[in-house]
């Protein structure tokens, strides 16, 4: 079997951000099998059927996994280990085999450990303590379908996004009944629906809301992420303006791996957009910069491309690409003590990604990843690669990540300055120390409290947290300090 695209990824990935729009292959030979095959052929009888151990040792053991990276991990079923215990399988499994089967056994033994939550708990009625802060959670609002974005209006209204296709408003700490009009048609089918809201950072002056939702193709089952402004007038959306779209006839089918987050410096917009499929031939646009899919943007507020964008003058390149080689985009925050750009990533089956987002830089979906395919096979035999960006943060087993927000009040003085993340699948709110350009440190706020869509600091420096439920309707709630 051979790597993924051999020829373009020794070609392409040392210049690959400075040249020209990429066309990769139609179609690529499969990497190789299984890796649930793979385990239960060479590895049941000696580990387990379900890692428990047998004649080898249990792969459960969390001392175990925290003892090898992934390169030891895939040197010794490569190699076998130095005692003769373990046989080498290198003659057995080709390159990216083995990194399927790393995923695997990690993916499997973590979820033994830790079951993916089915359910959420109540909000705690006590300070819950974390390294830095004690703090409560306290109930803001509830009564949501998927709350998935949050912003502050100046007047200390917050707008919020529901998945299923409507904008709310919260008042004085109650979700008012009605809906803000005028919206435009938007998808809601899969994980299609409203997505972002933003308030232009000059809204006082200018009166602009803007909001990233799927928008309906011109052909059956086809779908693709819009960015729209508009100005809201008793109740009403009003003015509206496309900020950023692609013609109708050239949406891609589906409804998955939209992106979408709006972020402001200064007088740019940046935002992902998501590779829009899993596909092979869908997910290589991410290194095709002819497609607006699979890459981070910046445009000016009102949509217009900034000269200076990092492939305004390639020949075919949508001049609006700020990065490529992203999957599905599902945070992005600026760090405000440096300008740093972050984002947060759904890999497929593993590989979920923090990542440094810079100029210009290809950060190497899909011939670079820590995942493999939803039905257990390789997507490549690389995890890195010379000129391609390896990320700050990667997660095997997925963890969904969703928004991220650096928290900027003064409510909780030793957070300021931090990186929060919440996850989907794992239902958690995690913090970041961020020192020179990287990740140093990282804790758990809480978890099962519903799967954390949004996170926002708050006109009153409190941490707010849009929370989506399983089988119930979704709530907001803050974090308030408890010294």
């Amino acid at each position: 079997m051979r790597p993924i695209f051999p020829a373009l990824l020794v070609l392409l990935a040392p210049t690959l951000a400075r040249a020209a729009p990429v066309t990769p292959p139609v179609a690529s030979p499969p990497l190789g099998r299984d890796a649930p095959t793979l385990y239960a052929e060479w590895c049941a009888s000696c580990h387990g059927e379900h890692l428990d151990g047998g004649k080898g040792p249990r792969l459960t053991d969390a001392a175990r996994w925290h003892a090898f990276d992934d390169a030891t991990l895939a040197r010794v079923i490569r190699d076998g280990s130095r005692t003769g215990e373990m046989p080498a399988f290198g003659g057995a499994l080709n390159a990216a085999e083995i990194e399927a089967l790393v995923v695997f056994l990690r993916e499997s033994a973590a979820r033994r450990r830790e079951a993916v939550p089915q359910d959420n708990q109540p909000l705690p009625t006590g300070p819950l303590r974390s390294e830095e802060h004690a703090f409560t959670v306290e109930w803001v609002a509830e009564g949501f379908d998927v709350p998935w974005s949050m912003a502050f209006l100046p007047d200390g209204r917050m707008l919020v996004t529901e998945r299923g296709g409507r904008l709310r408003i919260v008042e004085n700490g109650m979700l008012r009944p009605e809906t803000i009009g005028g919206l435009p048609p938007v998808v809601v089918k899969d994980e299609a629906g409203l997505l972002s809201v933003a308030v232009d950072p000059d809204y006082a002056r200018n009166g602009w809301i803007y909001l990233a939702y799927c928008d309906p193709g011109a052909r059956p089952e086809t779908a693709m992420t819009k960015i729209v402004r508009a100005r809201l007038r008793d109740g009403e959306l009003v003015d509206r303006e496309a900020i950023f779209s692609i013609p109708r006839d050239q949406y891609p089918k589906g409804y998955a791996l939209f992106g979408c987050r709006l972020v402001f410096d200064g007088d740019y917009l940046f935002f992902g957009i998501g590779v829009r499929g899993s596909e092979a031939a869908v997910t290589r646009d991410a290194q095709d910069l002819a497609k607006t899919t699979g890459k981070i943007h910046r445009v000016f507020r009102d949509g217009r491309v900034p000269p200076d964008n990092p492939f305004v003058h390639a020949p075919g390149a949508a001049g609006s690409i700020w990065a490529l080689g992203v999957r599905n985009p599902q945070g992005l925050a600026r760090n405000p003590r440096d300008g740093a750009l972050w984002e947060s990533e759904h890999g497929p089956r593993g590989g979920d990604e923090l990542n440094r987002i810079e100029r210009g830089q290809n950060y190497g979906w899909p011939f670079v990843t820590r995942g493999i395919n939803y039905d257990g096979t390789p997507i490549s035999d690389k995890t890195d690669a010379p000129g391609l960006v390896s990320p700050a943060v990667n997660w095997t087993p997925s963890i969904a990540p969703s928004e991220l927000e650096f928290y900027t009040g003064d409510r909780f003085p030793r957070w300021k300055g931090n990186l929060f993340m919440g996850t989907l699948a794992t239902q958690k709110l995690l913090r970041f120390v961020i020192d020179g350009g990287r990740v140093v440190h990282t804790e758990e706020i809480f978890h099962h409290l519903g799967r954390v869509r949004d996170i926002k600091t708050g006109p009153d420096g409190y941490l707010y947290v849009a929370l989506e439920l399983i089988g119930r309707p979704g709530r907001i709630v803050r974090l308030k300090p408890a010294e």
